[in-house]
Order: structure tokens, then C-alpha cells, then sequence
């Protein structure tokens, strides 16, 4: 079945960098389109950045364009999500996304915790 584990999360001081991994199995990672979205504490889940199957299009919310990247390497079954000049509303739980360009199934990783805080 189709796994996602996410990492890199952590604790950072506003102003610094972090870059999650998300490794994907159980799945041709190619044929997916993968996202990032995150959950702080008393809210919703909400979009962070998307990368369509080949990784030539991507979509950052507005909260965090200029400051994070997301990338993937197929034959690293890998996506990436490069978060610098964080602040502290970046704070939350951030999870892995996978949706199948044809199916439109969707799974997600168990999330990985990122606080930003002096």
C-alpha cells in the first residue's frame, strides 16, 4: 500500500530554515502529484505548496511565497520542502501529500511537527 514518511521537522528560532522530506513506497511516485499542507493547533488544515507528477509546476499558498520551495526527485521517490525566514505562525504540523494524476486517490503521511520560537 502506498506509505508516506514524512521528516526534518523541529524546533528553529524565527529567522532560520528548515527542509522536510517526504520519502514515498508502495506507489510510482511519478504518477503522482505531491503537496505539502500544514495544521497549527485550533485550525484548519491548510494548503502550503504543490508539485505536479514531472515537477515542472508548482503552487505556493501566498503566506509563503518567497520563502519556501517544494521540489521532488522521482527516482528518489522524494519530495522536499525548503522553509527559510521562518516566522512563528509557520508553526504547525505539516503533512505529506499524494494524489494520483488519474485516479484522483489521495493519501497522506502521519506529519511531522515544526514549531518556530525564540
Amino acid at each position: 500500500q502506498v506509505q508516506l514518511v514524512e521528516s526534518g521537522g523541529g524546533y528553529v528560532q524565527p529567522g532560520g530554515s528548515l527542509r522536510l522530506s517526504c520519502v514515498g513506497s508502495g506507489m510510482i511516485f511519478s504518477h503522482y502529484t505531491m503537496g505539502w499542507y500544514r495544521q497549527a493547533p485550533g485550525k484548519q488544515r491548510e494548503l502550503v505548496a504543490t508539485i505536479s507528477n514531472g515537477g515542472s509546476t508548482t503552487n505556493n499558498a501566498d503566506s509563503v511565497k518567497g520563502r519556501f520551495t517544494i521540489s521532488r526527485d522521482n527516482a528518489k521517490n522524494t519530495v522536499y520542502l525548503q522553509m527559510n525566514s521562518l516566522k512563528s505562525e509557520d508553526t504547525a504540523v505539516y503533512y505529506c501529500n499524494a494524489k494520483n494524476i488519474v485516479t484522483r486517490l489521495t493519501y497522506w503521511g502521519q506529519g511531522t511537527q515544526v514549531t518556530v520560537s525564540s
